[in-house]
């Protein structure tokens, strides 16, 4: 392979392996290139593969043009990872993507970014649109792709560059894994129990116990934690910790209600731990006799003070906190080595008493198996010893604060696990072979020479603790809580220790607590708690939320009962630790495409495990609290349920959604239809179904938890244009069926014509099982004023519903559907009250800046009066507007468009079963008296029979409906169905179908076959006389339902089906249009004449 190595082809040694090369192409890189023909040859794009290139774009130059290049890169601009034109004036703008001119982008981080990115600007490609179509040499791009392929937001440079830059630019102050998480959570799980139970805990379980107590502890942090490294590598991070982490995976359902437990857990934890860190200084206190009060209040004014101090570290900002942190670390880990050294340096007789040894194989033995007493068991030490285990989502609260929590999190949480659980189990063992259970603390409490020791280790090294077998003692793993201040080199230390943990530990609460408070809110989860996502300062600190743990912790620590409280809150934590471990089963069981975590080392099933021992931990710790736990987080569960906070996160909520919705349609396709699983799957011609709202309220009133119901529109027109606003409204349309809680889905279809729209729909809508059965369609009322096109395709629709088996269902009210007008005047006196309040809004502000002294008052208060006068002319314009269109608002047309969705009153819905469909005319009513809104309507049918048979044609249609189990008030035979109308209902009839009839008798045969082929449409006088008696009977019917269901609620009747080929458009029309007429709402219903009821069981 060879390649050109000529030293004008890059700008740059460090050649990347991909070029992205902008082009500009205009008359003088024409004229240029014109000039160069013969005197050089083309250079030809050569791609490196050399490893050297990192984020450097190579941009190639045409023939003599270099020096606007060096020019370019001399003003200073990067190029690194970005897209930089050197003019953006009427030019025409392609990439270069391997030596070829085109719109088409190499791959790029900052395509895929969010708007609104702190990493980066987000840059949009160029659409599929803008690549598709053909595009003219001379025409240029619209500027918007200009804008967005190489201007505006194309300047967005590399994560890790803009990221530095914003930092730089802002004072943003990042942690890294060490100090935003390792520290963090090692201090976090480090706590007093380190220092004041950790030697009971094993002096009751003995070492072997107490190290599967360690062990059982660490394995539910453990599992927690790779679910979270698991969730944490599955994209980038925002602040907001665990509540962030269970709602970006479970939806806001489980993050709202888990997220507003855990940021009160977190409050109520500091005043815990401050109290803790109080009622070890009062101890202090009472050991120099120098108590303030007494006990109690002392404990309440130090947790006080402690509490403003820690709020002050906390609201100085994150450095300072961070700096805090670390020298509490210093200390807890001076503490931790002081004790180890402790029991190496050798006992002294007053140690030896109090049961300290130093290293024992004797002690390690006797202390190994467990001695449990004073009702205590394995699962209450468990229980005891937990709460030491936790803390480990301390990182991961402030993962806004940190560099990279992608990869800090996992690194530091499951580092501090490791480390944390070897200093624990390390202790134990130290402590449990150094001391024994139980000693006196009496230095005269030796043995005699020659007493039986009955296998005492601290008898056979020369102490007698027997007493301690029938009376208390003081001292010993059992007895005595300061073991390791005994045990340590130092004792202070070790003091200093327990200040050090309980202080880091309150102070990890205090501000994890606000960040994940602000997080929830920022998310607007509860829209009454937006007051607290505001934040302050180059760290958008959280100060509101500060205040708001502040006055909990210092509630909590004054007035509340702690023990009592306690067990809840160690609960709370608890639940976040199981959903975390939840949400990563579910991400994985849901096998959405998008949940790619680059931690590997997970597993659903060990997750769900996990999800599963926290649940049991819970009630283990303490069931009334697990119960307590469970009611609060069910509470808040339906509550954000049903407020339906607005956002989408793409959770694995939804997608386990979608993947239950297929395996239900696949599951369905091998169920066979049953006629008694029939229900009306409706395809509903509504347009927009903002335009004809009652037609839908109809279809949905007998389809909603029932059926499918798809509302449709087809677009006719040019292609482009229609696809264009096809795809721009489908997600408004549907949002709006949401919005209004209609039970559908929206359908578009792009179209030569409406018929063949239409056609594609009935074909093509549905899915599996789930397809339409049924046509709805409203009744065409301006069918006398339209093209002749228009008509045949409305009375095509019909046909093709037929051909494809579909029952037809049209719907007719005396108003009509569309209400288009109504809406356009609507959307246009918004506008115009939108004008009207931002003209008063500008008219505010300037009557606040006049208020301000200054020499330009005099051209405010000019300003002012032209604005004024401004003001003045729209509100007349709008006046003028409203009287306009007043006269033109259709008040009943409104009022129509509504009227399915009001309740109705007592009534009757008529049915006029003339003919037998299957059951389809029946069984629509029947449903609509089944639903709220239609209850109290009566069923009353009517149908055709002979005068001297009207009983038992009566009883007939009883047993009839009797045995479908339909209910009914009343049942009507009607015997004059197929008598005359009456001449001035038939003169109606006439004169409505004379402008489109033919009358060919009346003219010669030339010219009639002439008209025939110029209007094919007109209705000849023979098919009118074929259809005479059909003519007759719609004309007829008319006549009767205005006699007897002129009063209903609701007409149902069987809908005249018009041979296809025979029956002109124009005849037909009028048949609907004359059998419709004056009356109340009517649905005229055919079925595809297959059994839609049965009496059979």
């Amino acid at each position: 392979m060879s390649m050109n190595n000529s030293p004008n082809v890059f700008l740059d040694t460090n050649a990347n392996r991909f070029q992205v090369n902008i082009i500009n192409e205009s008359r003088d890189n024409n004229e240029a290139s014109q000039e160069d023909v013969g005197s050089d040859p083309p250079h030809y794009e050569e791609t490196s593969f050399t490893d050297e290139a990192h984020n450097k774009l190579r941009i190639s130059y045409r023939p003599g043009k270099r020096e606007l290049y060096d020019n370019f890169l001399q003003r200073g601009e990067k190029t690194e990872a970005s897209l930089h034109p050197y003019d953006t004036h009427n030019k025409m703008y392609y990439l270069q993507t391997f030596g070829h001119n085109t719109m088409d982008p190499v791959p790029k981080i900052d395509y895929y970014r969010n708007t609104g990115s702190v990493s980066g600007n987000k840059l949009n490609r160029p659409s599929l649109l803008e690549i598709h179509e053909q595009l003219a040499k001379n025409i240029a791009v619209s500027t918007s792709s200009v804008e967005r392929v190489a201007n505006g937001e194309s300047t967005a440079g590399d994560e890790t560059t803009a990221s530095k830059e914003e930092e730089n630019k802002t004072g943003l102050v990042k942690f890294g894994w060490v100090k935003g998480v390792l520290v963090r959570c090692m201090l976090n799980i480090w706590g007093v129990m380190l220092f004041i139970r950790l030697s009971w805990i094993v002096g009751q379980a003995g070492i072997g116990l107490g190290i599967i107590v360690i062990a059982l502890s660490v394995v539910v942090t453990t599992l927690t934690g790779i679910s979270m490294s698991a969730i944490c590598t599955n994209g980038v991070v925002r602040g907001g910790g665990a509540y962030y982490l269970i709602s970006r995976s479970l939806g806001p359902e489980f993050g709202g209600s888990i997220g507003l437990i855990f940021a009160f857990a977190n409050a109520v934890a500091v005043a815990m731990y401050v109290v803790g860190f109080a009622e070890t200084v009062v101890e202090l206190l009472k050991e120099s006799d120098t108590i303030m009060v007494d006990e109690s209040n002392d404990i309440r004014i130090i947790g006080t003070i402690t509490v403003v101090c820690l709020l002050g570290i906390s609201v100085a900002g994150m450095e300072w906190e961070a700096k805090a942190q670390v020298i509490l670390l210093v200390v807890l880990l001076i503490a931790i080595a002081n004790f180890f050294i402790g029991t190496v340096i050798p006992t002294n007789n007053e140690k030896k008493a109090r049961g300290f040894f130093n290293y024992q194989a004797s002690i390690f033995a006797e202390n190994f198996g467990p001695d449990f007493r004073g009702g205590e068991g394995f699962f209450s030490v468990f229980a005891i010893f937990f709460p030491a285990a936790t803390g480990i989502l301390a990182g991961a609260n402030i993962s806004g604060d940190l560099k990279d929590p992608q990869g800090a999190i996992p690194k530091g949480t499951m580092l501090a696990i490791l480390i944390t659980t070897v200093a624990y189990i390390g202790v134990a063992i130290c402590a449990a072979s150094c001391v024994v259970r139980d000693a006196t603390g009496n230095i005269n409490d030796t043995a005699v020479s020659g007493m039986s020791c009955n296998g005492s280790s601290a008898c056979n090294l020369g102490y007698d603790f027997s007493r301690c077998r029938n009376q208390p003692c003081d001292y010993g793993l059992m007895n005595n809580f300061q073991v390791m201040s005994m045990v340590s080199g130092f004792g202070p230390l070790i003091t200093a220790g327990i200040f050090s943990a309980t202080l880091s530990s309150a102070l990890a609460s205090l501000v994890s607590a606000p960040k994940v408070f602000q997080a929830l809110c920022k998310d607007n989860v509860y829209k009454g708690l937006h007051f607290f996502a505001k934040g302050y300062g180059k760290n958008n600190e959280p100060i509101r939320g500060y205040v708001l743990t502040f006055v909990i912790a210092m509630a909590f620590i004054l007035i509340a009962e702690l023990n009592t409280i306690a067990p809840i809150i160690s609960n709370f934590f608890l639940a976040s630790y199981a959903l975390i471990n939840f949400s990563c089963f579910h991400a994985s069981y849901a096998k959405s495409p998008g949940w790619r975590p680059a931690f590997r080392y997970y597993n659903m099933w060990v997750s769900l495990f996990g999800a599963l021992l926290c649940c049991g931990v819970m009630f283990v710790i303490n069931w009334w609290a697990a119960l307590i736990t469970y009611a609060i987080e069910l509470f808040l569960y339906i509550y954000v349920t049903y407020k339906k906070p607005e956002v989408n996160w793409g959770s694995s909520t939804q997608a386990l959604y979608y993947i239950n919705a297929l395996d239900s349609a696949l599951a369905l396709t091998a169920v066979e239809d049953h006629v008694k699983n029939f229900r009306p799957q409706c395809i509903v011609l509504t347009g927009a179904p903002m335009i004809r709202p009652a037609l839908l309220d109809i279809t949905h009133t007998f389809t909603k938890n029932n059926g499918l119901c798809i509302c449709c529109e087809v677009y006719t027109g040019p292609r482009k244009l229609c696809v264009k606003e096809m795809n721009s409204g489908m997600a408004k349309k549907q949002a709006w069926l949401t919005k209004n809680k209609r039970k559908a889905f929206y359908a578009a279809v792009a179209a030569d014509s409406f018929r063949d729209g239409v056609k594609s729909l009935l074909q093509a809508s549905g899915l599996g099982r789930m397809k339409p059965n049924t046509l709805v369609i409203g009744f065409k009322k301006d069918w006398r004023n339209a093209a002749a096109s228009q008509v045949e395709n409305y009375v095509g629709v019909i046909h093709d519903a037929f051909d494809f088996e579909l029952g037809m269902i049209i719907v007719r009210i005396s108003q009509g559907f569309d209400i288009t007008q109504v809406l356009q005047v609507q959307e246009e006196l918004e506008k115009l009250e939108q004008e009207r309040l931002a003209l008063e809004a500008t008219i505010r502000e300037n009557d606040f800046e006049e208020e301000k002294s200054g020499i330009c008052g005099f051209f405010r208060k000019a300003r002012k009066l032209n604005i004024s006068k401004h003001e003045t002319k729209k509100e007349s314009t709008i006046n003028t507007i409203q009287s306009m269109h007043m006269g033109e608002f259709n008040q009943k047309l409104l009022e129509a468009s509504t009227q399915f969705k009001k309740k109705q009153g007592k009534g009757t819905i008529d049915i006029w079963w003339l003919f037998d469909d299957g059951g389809l005319t029946i069984l629509i009513p029947y449903i609509l008296t089944i639903r709220k809104k239609w209850k109290n309507c009566k069923l009353r049918i009517f149908t055709g029979g002979k005068a001297n048979r009207i009983e038992e044609e009566k009883l007939v249609m009883a047993s009839l409906l009797s045995k479908f189990r339909i209910k009914f008030a009343d049942i009507n035979i009607i015997c004059d169905i197929n008598m005359k109308p009456n001449k001035e209902s038939w003169k109606f009839f006439e004169e409505m179908i004379e402008p489109y009839r033919l009358h060919e008798s009346c003219k010669d045969i030339t010219t009639a076959e002439k008209l025939k082929q110029e209007t094919p449409w007109k209705i000849t006088d023979a098919e009118l006389e074929a259809f005479k008696e059909k003519s007759y009977r719609q004309v007829r019917l008319n006549e009767l339902l205005q006699e007897h269901s002129r009063a209903a609620n609701l007409i149902v009747l069987s809908l005249p089906v018009a041979r296809k080929g025979v029956v002109s458009d124009y005849l037909y029309m009028a048949w609907l249009e004359i059998l419709s007429k004056n009356l109340p709402p009517t649905l005229m219903v055919r079925g595809n004449h297959k059994n839609v009821l049965t009496f059979y069981s």
